[in-house]
């Protein structure tokens, strides 16, 4: 089987890059990424010698490009992850969120659809999306997959046009599409702008820890690798046409997230208790911040037998370590000196 993984340089689809090649040695993974500001070349330095593993850089919203690989290589499957992920940068520059995640999505299912030539027995379009198109919750209930689409954000609005034009495209053509929805993902090789790999970072250099509004808001928290887990199941299991939500069953507010973490980053830094919680600075709430998310992924257990791996204690123990161990990639990251390690490896490509 030949597996095309879109965005597989970035942080989940390098997890999910690896999670195919030692799991499926029979297989054959390309790896498309077009290596902006988090598409990192070094979260894949373990494997990018293996044998059944290819990288094309290569960007999606290049309709033309994307024909081209198509038409060039024999495809059995599409895991589409490449996407623009960051809020706040949605709230700034809404308008490369919807070129990135609504126009790519459709050129590349207008790829599949192409190069496949109408036979799609035996193949698999597979999109990965978001909880936060659901928009919010109260205090109590869960996002299930018939929860309606109400996103609050250029980029859940980004996610949620991509989703429907799949399901479009499974109405209209038959493509062989299955979706799922994940809660918010933490784990190794993170780009430093979300949550947890911020305030790592921060924390260890005695920065302050910028926390919205009183911290109040609620967030499900899954563990890449268990995601990367789902994400095979769903892939070779899932009927065509269905969508799965995928949660950690870990929900927190930022707040005590926070401090847990100081907690952990005081043991494992030698500190005095507490040292680190001085760090926290509370400041003004982003606009159309979403007060709560949780995934109902009964769905997925129960059709596919699915269930994460660890609990949010031990996964937040394990990802505090890759990071203080790998403190090279950290530095090398917010500096820029990555692109440097691509400009070595494929300048002359």
């Amino acid at each position: 089987m030949h597996i095309l993984v879109t965005g597989g340089a970035g942080f989940i689809g390098s997890h999910v890059v690896r999670h195919f090649l030692k799991s499926y040695p029979g297989y054959r993974v390309t790896n498309l990424d077009s290596l902006t500001y988090a598409g990192n070349l070094e979260n894949l330095r373990d494997i990018e010698s293996m044998p059944n593993y290819r990288f094309v850089k290569g960007d999606i919203t290049d309709a033309g490009f994307l024909d081209s690989l198509f038409a060039a290589e024999s495809f059995d499957g599409v895991i589409h992850l490449a996407a623009e992920s960051h809020v706040d940068r949605s709230i700034t520059e809404p308008t490369a969120f919807v070129k990135t995640n609504v126009l790519g999505t459709v050129n590349l299912l207008n790829a599949a659809k192409t190069g496949w030539k109408g036979n799609f027995e035996g193949k698999r379009f597979y999109h990965i999306s978001t909880d936060e198109v659901y928009g919010t919750l109260g205090r109590e209930g869960m996002f299930t997959e018939e929860t309606p689409y109400d996103p609050h954000s250029p980029y859940s609005a980004s996610k949620a046009s991509s989703d429907h034009f799949v399901r479009a495209y499974f109405d209209t053509y038959g493509l062989p599409v299955v979706i799922s929805n994940c809660s918010n993902n933490y784990g190794a090789c993170q780009f430093p702008e979300k949550l947890i790999p911020l305030f790592i970072n921060n924390i260890r250099l005695g920065k302050p820890l910028p926390v919205y509004g009183k911290g109040e808001n609620v967030r499900d928290w899954l563990w890449v690798v268990d995601h990367a887990r789902a994400i095979d199941v769903i892939y070779h299991r899932a009927k065509a046409g269905e969508t799965y939500n995928i949660g950690g069953h870990n929900e927190w507010t930022n707040i005590d997230l926070i401090r847990l973490l100081c907690t952990i980053m005081d043991r494992k830094l030698g500190r005095e208790p507490g040292e680190s919680a001085k760090l926290i600075t509370y400041v003004t709430d982003r606009a159309g911040h979403d007060l709560r998310y949780a995934i109902d992924s009964s769905k997925l257990q129960r059709e596919l037998g699915w269930v994460p791996s660890i609990t949010f204690e031990q996964g937040l123990e394990e990802t505090v370590g890759w990071y203080l161990s790998n403190r090279e990639w950290l530095e090398n990251v917010t500096s820029g000196s990555y692109m440097r390690y691509y400009e070595e490896m494929y300048g002359g490509r």
